[in-house]
């Protein structure tokens, strides 16, 4: 389920909405050990951002092979990429098609409360 979430228009780059990200209410969960990011987020502003914000925070960077060639299963990203899809079956979600960021925002808490609910009635 999502901690924390932010929408932000697309010319900004994904290490810098990371750092955005983090600049929000992220600090609000101060047991949280290890931060899982793909290789988007490996700029400069992001790790000085996550030190900042939260100093014992250990990274986790899901990097790409410079030698793979093709599709090459990296670990720990099924994760963000079985989330997107969760999120692709709420049909307002499946195209960006929202005009205000806070509209977007709104219609991903509600499909993540969504998801909360079916797993509440539906244990495995």
């Amino acid at each position: 389920m999502l901690l924390q979430t932010t929408v932000h228009p697309a010319d900004i780059q994904e290490r810098n909405g990371g750092a955005l990200l983090l600049a929000t209410r992220l600090g609000r969960w101060p047991d949280l050990k290890k931060l899982f990011a793909d290789g988007g987020d490996q700029g400069p502003q992001f790790k000085p951002a996550v030190a900042e914000r939260l100093p014992d925070l250990a990274i986790d960077m899901i990097r790409r092979s410079d030698q793979a060639k093709g599709f090459v299963l990296l670990p720990k990203r099924w994760i963000v990429e079985r989330t997107f899809d969760w999120f692709g079956r709420c049909r307002r979600l499946a195209k960006d098609v929202e005009n205000l960021t806070a509209t977007a925002l709104a219609f991903l808490k509600l499909a993540s409360i969504r998801l909360m609910l079916r797993r509440l009635c539906h244990p495995a």
